[in-house]
């Protein structure tokens, strides 16, 4: 009974709104320290740091700890990635600094700490996640945008070698090229050099750029922002909030009444 009041008292702990803003606002004093580290101070104002800097692992260290022991098994607790990756970060940060082979390995992981703000903050989560999910179907898109940039980069080099062999000289320098246009770098200037040999030659552009620039682009936007949209969907029916949630009510409440509905009729038919 004794542990199970403890768990209690921890999962309170941690579903408290302030204990969040508390490693919050510890995260984010975390990344001020790491910036500030990067000017010269005075060693008294280094080891008030310092002292800081342990504070915070320490702190990280209790915040794991609670979160561990409210989840109530290991097995449940390392199941979610976002509680192996803080995890990790918590364990290597208590690696210490000074006097260490592993001195940059330490530091680094301290300019890492900041982004233990995507597993606290669930809005975040949601916006890696879904962009971790889009990975895949980008991946198309980039590759059909590697095709094109292919073909107009051969394109480019057959025809404006002989005006401009900087930009144009091989497939290389010509894809190059092709990415300074599509990213709108002075890209009217290279337009206007092969117009003066070749005076269509603005249909090369602008049929580049609208597959590229607009096209695809926009490809890519909708597959994140559908990607998104799944995983805010995801996360409300597993917070039981939103209208992901009030449908799934709905769909439930439907079967079972249809359910109840078909167990009706059967005790009809059998009294028939």
């Amino acid at each position: 009974m004794q542990f199970s009041s403890v768990i209690k008292s921890l999962n309170a702990l941690n579903s408290n709104r302030f204990f969040q803003f508390t490693i919050v606002s510890v995260i984010i004093l975390s990344a001020l320290t790491i910036g500030v580290r990067t000017y010269d101070l005075d060693p008294v104002y280094l080891q008030v740091l310092t002292i800081i800097d342990v504070s915070i692992t320490y702190l990280f260290l209790f915040e794991i700890i609670v979160r561990f022991i409210a989840e109530g098994h290991s097995l449940a607790f390392f199941k979610k990635g976002w509680n192996v990756f803080d995890t990790l970060i918590v364990a290597i940060s208590l690696i210490p600094i000074d006097d260490s082979e592993a001195v940059l390995l330490a530091r680094l992981v301290r300019i890492f700490r900041v982004l233990r703000l995507i597993s606290i903050v669930p809005e975040l989560r949601i916006l890696i996640s879904a962009l971790i999910k889009a990975l895949p179907p980008m991946g198309y898109v980039l590759l059909l945008m590697f095709i094109i940039f292919y073909i107009y980069a051969a394109v480019g080099s057959l025809l404006f070698d002989q005006i401009n062999p900087t930009l144009w000289g091989d497939i290389l320098v010509s894809m190059l090229t092709l990415f300074r246009i599509v990213t709108f770098e002075d890209w009217t200037d290279i337009m206007y050099e092969t117009m003066e040999v070749y005076p269509i030659s603005w249909i090369y552009y602008l049929t580049f750029i609208f597959l590229n620039a607009f096209v695809f682009l926009n490809m890519m936007i909708g597959i994140v922002i559908e990607r998104m949209q799944s995983e805010h969907d995801a996360y409300n029916l597993e917070h039981d909030i939103g209208e992901a949630a009030e449908l799934k009510h709905i769909h439930e409440d439907t079967r079972a009444i249809l359910a109840r509905l078909e167990s009706l009729e059967k005790q009809l038919s059998l009294n028939k």
